[in-house]
């Protein structure tokens, strides 16, 4: 009775450890992560580069219009 209690307990505790150990679908996931790295990287770059070309277009339409 014991050793059945004990070797259902051993079995649920390698499932239970199996399961956070497996790597197959840390792939997937690496690759999302990444990617939404990415794609935060490209839309702080172009708000940023709009910004700038804004402030560019303004400096230039205040000195056509002051002339």
């Amino acid at each position: 009775m014991l050793l059945g209690l004990f070797t259902r307990m051993q079995s649920s505790w390698a499932l239970f450890r199996g399961r956070f150990e497996s790597e197959d679908g840390a792939v997937a996931t690496e690759y999302v992560f990444l990617l939404v790295l990415i794609a935060l990287a490209i839309t702080g770059g172009m708000i940023f580069l709009a910004s700038a070309i804004n402030a560019k277009f303004s400096d230039a339409g205040t000195g056509v219009s002051g002339a």
